[in-house]
């Protein structure tokens, strides 16, 4: 009885230190109620008054985070967006009562919320620089989340479409007669553009396209089609490698053949291979002998002797 007597008093201490040493804010486990503790209400007291998002969203990937049955559901719900939801039920509804209604709130606060979950993504790593960031795009611009009409990403519309609200000079340069087949649905913009940011660099002087995705190796996203460009050669042109692609043609659509900034080919090639005799011949080119006439028209066309323009493995002036 006497040992009995002494273990009480021992536990009693014991229990009472475990008490005080557990933390104040600690998060409720998944085992408590985490709507009592934090003011959520659960994703099931949303489908009384919003049926129509409540009824369609399992097709939502969003929807993944709940089915996995790994994580709280009342965080990765509706509240797990919209935050907790208690005191918007008790109001009987209205946007100020939620604590995060995207339609009032500011386009970077927007942005945070959705990076809380996609920040992960490497193709959104340089969102915050983006053009569409800067410019005060949000992410609910061009995203649908409960309502998107189109099958991936929970786009607000088609992709052109969507792409073509802001850009409407892009759209008038696809609807000329040498264009890349966008509106066909041959391919879409973000085949070539990363629309979170990329970290291909514009260049001076506005010549390159801004956000522009990269293929292997740091090489620009025509060489993911345009194969044969690639190389590497023995012979390679300095403005193919150095400037690109934009140096000799307009991506989206051109009034000249193969999409050329100019309507005649050696007037493209004369940007850079002019200057007189002395400052050609360094580039290989003598426009003043008969050879390189310019005013006869068979030889304005450069690349009827110089075909392998984009680089040769043959010769250093890219004959055949």
């Amino acid at each position: 009885m006497a040992r009995v007597g002494v273990r009480a008093p021992l536990l009693l201490i014991l229990l009472t230190t475990v008490a005080h040493a557990q933390p104040q804010n600690a998060l409720p486990s998944a085992a408590s109620p985490p709507a009592a503790a934090a003011g959520y209400a659960g994703s099931d007291v949303c489908k009384t008054c919003h049926a129509d998002v409540w009824m369609n969203f399992y097709k939502n990937p969003h929807y993944k985070s709940i089915a996995s049955g790994k994580e709280i559901a009342e965080r990765t719900g509706c509240e797990g967006c919209h935050g907790p939801a208690q005191a918007h039920v008790a109001a009987r509804g209205g946007k100020a009562t939620i604590p995060h209604a995207f339609s009032l709130m500011e386009p970077k606060q927007v942005l945070e919320d959705c990076l809380g979950c996609h920040a992960r993504d490497l193709t959104r790593a340089n969102i915050r620089r983006s053009e569409h960031t800067l410019n005060d795009v949000a992410c609910t611009s061009c995203h649908s989340i409960h309502h998107s009409p189109t099958a991936k990403y929970l786009l607000a519309k088609k992709q052109n479409e969507l792409c073509y609200m802001c850009h409407a000079t892009i759209r008038a340069q696809f609807d000329m007669p040498s264009k890349h087949r966008v509106n066909e649905g041959f391919m879409q913009c973000s085949d070539c553009h990363n629309p979170h940011g990329a970290f291909a660099p514009t260049w001076s002087m506005g010549q390159r396209p801004r956000m522009v995705e990269q293929a292997l190796g740091n090489e620009e996203p025509c060489l993911k089609c345009h194969v044969d460009k690639r190389g590497p050669f023995v012979y390679e042109h300095p403005s193919v490698r150095v400037e690109g692609c934009e140096t000799c043609h307009n991506p989206h659509g051109s009034m000249n053949a193969k999409l050329l900034r100019r309507p005649v080919v050696f007037t493209v090639c004369l940007e850079c291979h002019n200057g007189g005799a002395e400052g050609t011949r360094r580039l290989g080119v003598d426009l003043q002998t008969a050879r390189h006439n310019l005013l006869d028209p068979k030889y304005q066309r450069c690349t009827t002797c110089h075909v392998r323009i984009h680089g040769s493995n043959s010769d250093q002036f890219f004959l055949r």
